[in-house]
């Protein structure tokens, strides 16, 4: 027989994965938002300050005379998109594993339940 205490408790540390794991989801979210908004927004180049358009579109790729093909800085982008994808993995885990263990206590309380209202 399970003690009331110990469900209780366990449902609790449950709900505080799932929580953990939607924190974390959360921050790569934020970061795939940061992502897109230095993507797809444009950028000023250099100390001309002159206005470029966004990383996203093909205009001057070849141009090498360019200082706004001189200036995408796809290593800082790489980098925040690279970053995002522990924090997406862990948090999908975390968030995972906290709903199952809390369907599962749901489960065996009223497979318990059931049995003591059959025996």
């Amino acid at each position: 027989m399970r003690s009331l205490a110990y469900d209780i408790d366990f449902r609790a540390r449950a709900r505080r994965t799932q929580g953990w794991g939607l924190g974390l989801l959360a921050v790569s979210g934020l970061l795939w938002i940061w992502f897109a908004v230095l993507l797809f927004m444009p950028y000023k180049a250099g100390e001309s300050s002159r206005e470029c358009t966004s990383r996203f579109t093909s205009e001057s790729l070849h141009n090498s005379d360019s200082s706004c093909v001189a200036e995408r800085d796809w290593p800082e982008l790489m980098a925040l998109l690279g970053v995002s994808v522990p924090f997406a993995v862990v948090g999908a885990v975390l968030h995972t594993s906290g709903s199952v263990s809390h369907r599962m206590a749901e489960h065996l309380a009223e497979v318990t339940r059931l049995n003591e209202a059959k025996g």
